[in-house]
């Protein structure tokens, strides 16, 4: 069992069982999704009662009545990607990001777009992309968060010196009040000081003419302009933007129009349930972009530059310091993005300019280099431009997760990371700050938005310890004061939530914040949306995910987990929600959530129940619980994460340890012992293949055999080759060769299925002028082993192959593999997973483990290949990319070889996993999502093909799952090559 604080709904389960019967959207409130949901990308930890995700308007209308009738709450959800503890709270979660996601109407007549609040926003952007416009506020979490979210932190981002924050984008929102009216909120004109509005509805009237009054009075009107921060600091998140009201009609002669939307953008969702949305667009920027990457010794020569900076217009000033620039030496996606990094400088700021030629940048870039070493800053000035600055801001945007990356307890914490000062009193401001983190002991990352005075500060805590949460808190208080001295403001764009509501009094005095409390009241009489953030806030430091003074127990793993331990893995996760990105915006992770949209089905889920049982269990094996299985059921082990996620969390690794460890109690199912069991059950039947494919080659008796097994009777089977590729190998005349020695790994996949294929791959390598040799007969790669979570075998197996290998394997005679999953083992789990004493070697041999596409694009490089050798023919190649070799090797190698015959035209197609990821595909339970993930990109651009084109893909499984999508057959790059050579 697990014991975690307030786990227990607060409402009868009768009650919630009848809710859910009338919504038409979906309802949870079992202890696994709640547990899902009580936690967003901040530090707060609170179980909901319950999760909807409601279809309909009459949904929300239903919800928002249950809430009144039993005195519960609503807390609006969009992506979850919020850092302030926004949509963490003890009501019903509403989730509106699966249902409520459509595009409803565009005008470019008049620039602007009505949308639903659960549209992504870089999806949005796409859409209006040919329309000549783009919705300009951006985050860190564009690829993912939401306009309903962006609305209610009144997001912006690093390009907020050119279009401000959401709110100045709002014109127009429908909206359900706290009584289930609708109401429609836009401009609307002041006529004798009074704003009319129809009085069809009394609650909407009551709204207006209330504020209308309260903001009437001089005393307040002055109170308001004094306590409020500076105007000159465009983002102003501190509580409710009543100051922002005062700059319309009737309060400011001549002003714009009285619109309420003012005070909804940042209202995180406290005053009313938003349903559609108005916003503004603007036209797509200048086509040319260039970045001025500044190397500075320290934050404080940045600082004072970026004010020089600042004084040429450009559209963005971000900020990237050394603890970044150093957490980027160790991620894998990261560390292609740092070519332009001259030495180890302490900052380096990025300045973008937009303009319509490079020439026009270049001259500005001369101009800002000039200026700034004039005064003595910065020492190296690299201006990059096309794909480059894609890596840059890639870089600057993966921050927030590689914080996450500190090995141990310590982490890098969201607690004052969003205040912003005028960019005047910026230098000041930050030594100022980190004088106050020196004094207590303590350091803090420094990143992003110079040009707008928002530099992103994290200090370096432990919250799991007594004194981590009274420095939480400490810093926290310290910074506020600060910032009020400075006249900024606590929050810039992320809004305040729980982490800063209880310091707004401070920050606009105790008479202003009264007046927030009342229009809270006023929206919100019975206190339904949204309770505890921005005004009667619990204490900053309480609802933590870390208990001060907990306790975990050592645990006993088959990985190992490199300066941490399990659960720390686990902890990584920080909840950024880089997972929830959709097939649009490209790359890997995670499939079973782009087919599905659920949170569930997302790394960060899988994180948050692992840690949570982890963490709270009771059990001696805190493994094994059927929750945890319930939400890796889905993680299809496509290594996805452990490239993409910045914060490096390895869900493959992760979900492979907890299924040993849940084995060991639960027992292990006959179908995964079979699966294992691949290359022994192989052996046997490869005695008798005609009679294997007899069965697996007629339908009717696969469909049959399928069930037994536990496959989906609709999934073909690979069929057995009539001889095992060791078997030919033996009897084969072997081409006399006094060349490079090669030794090719004869995979299981390899030896029973993909018999032709290595046959290829030998006498393509002999024709280049290769010494082919096998290291030894029957070699297994632990791959299916390791899929189904049988470690304590594929450790055996890992052993085995690393000790028979280790003194013939080097960079001079590598070890060359066709199946993508079984040789890029070798590099990516054994090195973690043999003996200790073998842990050295197995990272050597991982080196020198290759694919066929490395082996070969590095003999290209060394000109020991040749175009010359292979066809002038013309074809185009369409590549679906293995998922392993994107997260652990790279599809370059692949484009390259491809590439070789001079007239090849080598394509990739932007799928990520292909929803096969080994035996998932062919589960019973699992073939529909396999199915839905493959016609998410890559069935419909195979489709599309004429038949001339070449479908190249490496892994086995890839090739199948296209052959069962779409009829066409892939072909490995070895095949390709072997019929391109010249004849």
């Amino acid at each position: 069992m697990m014991t975690t604080a307030g786990v227990n709904s607060p409402l009868p389960t009768e009650a919630l069982r009848d809710l859910a019967q009338r919504l038409e959207g979906e309802f949870y409130y079992d202890d696994t999704m709640r547990t899902l949901y009580a936690t967003d990308a901040s530090a707060y930890r609170e179980f909901p009662t319950a999760v909807a995700l409601p279809k309909t308007q009459s949904d929300l209308k239903t919800l928002i009545a249950f809430a009144r009738e039993h005195r519960t709450s609503l807390i609006p959800r969009t992506a979850g990607t919020s850092l302030a503890g926004q949509v963490v709270g003890a009501g019903i979660v509403v989730d509106v990001s699966k249902y409520f996601n459509r595009i409803l109407e565009v005008n470019p007549e008049e620039g602007w777009v009505r949308v639903q609040p659960g549209v992504v926003r870089d999806e949005l952007n796409m859409f209006l992309k040919p329309y000549g416009f783009l919705f300009g506020p951006e985050t860190s979490t564009a690829n993912r968060a939401m306009i309903g979210g962006m609305v209610g932190n009144n997001s912006c981002g690093s390009n907020s010196v050119v279009y401000g924050s959401t709110r100045e984008h709002v014109l127009e929102v429908k909206a359900l009040l706290a009584d289930g009216s609708e109401a429609i909120f836009s401009d609307r004109p002041a006529v004798n000081g009074r704003i009319a509005v129809s009085p069809e509805n009394p609650f909407e009237k009551h709204i207006y003419d209330r504020t209308i009054e309260l903001l009437s009075d001089p005393v307040t009107q002055e109170e308001i302009r004094a306590n409020f921060p500076k105007p000159s600091i465009e983002r102003r998140n501190t509580g409710y933007a009543i100051d922002m009201l005062l700059h319309a009609e009737p309060f400011t002669p001549g002003g714009p129009d009285f619109n309420l939307c003012q005070l909804i953008a940042g209202s995180e969702g406290t005053l009313c349930f938003l349903t559609e949305i108005k916003l503004h667009v603007n036209p797509l920027p200048p086509k040319e972009t260039g970045l001025i990457c500044v190397h500075f010794n320290s934050v404080d020569e940045a600082l004072r530059a970026n004010i020089i900076a600042m004084q040429f217009k450009p559209s963005a000033s971000e900020l990237i310091d050394h603890y970044i620039l150093e957490c980027t030496k160790s991620s894998i996606e990261q560390r292609k993005n740092r070519f332009f990094v001259d030495g180890d400088p302490g900052a380096i700021l990025v300045v973008e300019f937009k303009r319509d030629t490079r020439e026009e940048i270049e001259i500005l870039a001369a101009q800002v280099e000039a200026d700034m070493r004039q005064a003595g800053l910065g020492y190296h000035f690299p201006l990059l431009f096309g794909a480059d600055t894609g890596k840059i801001w890639a870089l600057r945007k993966a921050g927030l997760g590689l914080l996450s990356n500190l090995p141990g307890d310590e982490k890098a914490v969201a607690v004052i990371e969003d205040t912003a000062v005028d960019i005047y009193d910026l230098p000041d401001f930050i030594r100022d700050f980190n004088d106050i983190l020196h004094q207590n002991g303590m350091s803090a990352v420094h990143y992003a938005h110079a040009g707008s005075g928002e530099i992103h500060l994290r200090p370096i805590i432990n919250l799991k310890t007594e004194e981590g949460n009274r420095q939480f808190r400490l810093i926290a208080e310290e910074i506020a004061r600060l910032v009020k001295k400075y006249n900024g403001s606590l929050s810039g764009e992320h809004g305040d939530g729980r982490l800063r509501g209880e310091f707004i009094p401070w920050m606009v005095g105790e008479k202003n914040y009264a007046l927030m409390k009342e229009v809270k009241a006023l929206w919100d009489p019975e206190n339904i949306f949204n309770p505890g953030k921005i005004v009667d806030t619990p204490p900053m430091n309480t609802f933590l995910r870390y208990t001060p003074g907990q306790q975990t127990p050592a645990f006993n793993t088959y990985f190992r987990y490199t300066d941490q331990d399990v659960l720390q893995h686990a902890e990584q996760c920080n909840g950024s929600g880089d997972c929830r990105k959709s097939h649009l915006s490209g790359g890997t992770m995670c499939p079973s959530f782009m087919a599905t949209r659920n949170e569930k089905e997302t790394t960060r889920a899988r994180a948050n129940i692992l840690r949570e049982f982890l963490t709270n269990s009771t059990q001696p094996n805190r493994f094994a619980h059927d929750e945890i299985k319930e939400v890796m059921d889905l993680c299809l082990l496509c290594k996805g994460c452990k490239a993409e996620c910045p914060s490096n969390v390895d869900m493959a690794k992760l979900k492979m340890e907890f299924l040993q460890h849940y084995y060991e109690q639960k027992g292990v199912p006959m179908r995964s012992r079979l699966i294992a069991g691949f290359s022994s059950l192989n052996k046997m039947a490869s005695m008798a293949p005609w009679a294997y494919n007899a069965i697996f080659d007629t339908p009717a008796l696969r469909r049959i055999a399928n069930r037994v097994v536990g496959f989906h009777p609709d999934r073909t089977m690979p069929l057995l080759a009539p001889q095992t590729f060791n078997s030919w190998w033996k009897k084969r005349s072997a081409t006399p060769a006094n060349g490079k020695i090669v030794y090719l790994f004869a995979d299981e996949f390899t030896n029973y299925n993909d018999v032709e294929i290595g046959k290829k791959v030998v006498g393509l390598l002999e024709k280049l002028g290769y010494d082919v040799r096998l290291p030894g007969e029957n070699l297994q790669s632990a791959r299916p082993q390791l899929s189904k979570g049988l470690l304590k075998e594929a450790k055996e197996v890992a052993n085995r192959n690393v000790r028979q290998l280790k003194d013939i394997i080097s960079e001079e005679t590598p070890l060359v593999g066709v199946e993508p999953s079984a040789i890029l083992t070798f590099r990516d789990e054994y090195p973690d997973l043999v003996d200790a004493d073998l842990a050295e070697a197995a990272a050597r041999l991982g080196k020198n483990a290759l694919t066929f596409e490395e082996f070969l694009a590095r003999e290209v490089d060394a000109k020991r290949i040749r175009p010359e050798q292979f066809t002038a023919e013309k074809r185009l190649i369409k590549l679906h990319g293995h998922c392993q070799q994107k997260a652990v090797s790279s599809l370059v190698p692949s484009k390259k070889i491809l590439s070789l015959p001079a007239n090849y035209e080598v394509q990739l197609i932007p799928s990520g996993c292909c929803g096969m990821a080994g035996s998932f595909g062919y589960e019973a339970e699992h073939y529909d999502v396999s199915m839905k993930i493959g016609e998410m990109v890559l069935f419909p651009t195979v489709r599309k093909q004429p038949q001339e084109v070449i479908i190249a893909a490496a892994g086995t499984s890839c090739r199948h799952q296209i052959h069962d999508g779409t009829g066409r057959t892939a072909l490995h790059p070895a095949e390709i090559l072997w019929d391109a050579l010249a004849k």
